[in-house]
């Protein structure tokens, strides 16, 4: 390996442990209770010395959103699984939201910081580094429509209601569970299994929604967590 090579690796390191070290005290303590100080402190490191990496600690965040969003994968990817290749829509729509909560339980440190903490940044400050994620958002709005177009749907419905509504029962369960405010003997697998049933099923019957379609995405003007609050 040469200096170069070494020198590389060795960088990615140091990003490596400012990152996971700022993920944990982001979760544990809150963004705005954590310093560029106390993050340097966790690795041994001076304040001067994260600066050579991260501008900011609104930086640090966005770094650990990109990571989550990619953990998180596109919604797309549903539909090009062999698996769900001959799948009827709403199979398809279901294992999109299922995804998700497996997103919420595999890392729950990253669904915290996305979706819970309400101090973090504007992702709007960032608006084309995180396209990728307004588009997964649209491949969603598209499994909706196929399914409204296949008739497993109404065709009355909106297709960003429809959303909404089954991201916050999914977001919903992933809270509690991540808060520990289930009870005694409750299973959050099957809790979140059954709220997105019950949704689809809610969906199927051409119950009227009363809630208005968004016009831009959340992810363009306020944070994760507060979109998911609204």
């Amino acid at each position: 390996m040469g200096i170069k090579e070494r020198h590389e690796r060795d960088r990615e390191a140091v990003r490596r442990a400012i990152l996971d070290a700022a993920r944990e005290l982001f979760v544990a303590e809150g963004f705005h209770n954590v310093s560029i100080r106390k993050i340097a402190e966790r690795i041994e490191y001076s304040p001067a010395a994260l600066y050579g990496y991260f501008p900011s600690k609104d930086d640090i965040f966005f770094a650990l959103a990109e990571e989550g969003f990619h953990l998180l994968g596109d919604p797309q990817g549903v539909r090009d699984d062999p698996r769900f290749k001959d799948s009827p829509p709403l199979d398809r729509l279901r294992a999109a939201f299922w995804r998700l909560y497996e997103f919420s339980r595999d890392h729950p440190q990253y669904f915290a910081l996305m979706f819970v903490d309400r101090s973090v940044p504007r992702i709007s400050r960032e608006y084309e580094r995180f396209a990728f994620a307004r588009e997964g958002k649209q491949h969603i709005i598209e499994e909706i429509q196929a399914a409204m177009d296949a008739g497993a749907l109404p065709r009355t419905l909106d297709p960003t209601v429809a959303m909404r509504a089954l991201m916050v029962g999914v977001v919903g369960v992933a809270v509690l569970r991540l808060s520990e405010r289930l009870g005694p003997g409750e299973d959050a697998d099957l809790l979140a299994a059954d709220v997105l049933n019950l949704t689809l099923a809610g969906l199927r019957s051409d119950i009227t929604l009363r809630s208005a379609g968004l016009t831009t995405c959340p992810l363009e003007i306020i944070p994760v967590a507060d979109a998911q609050a609204s």
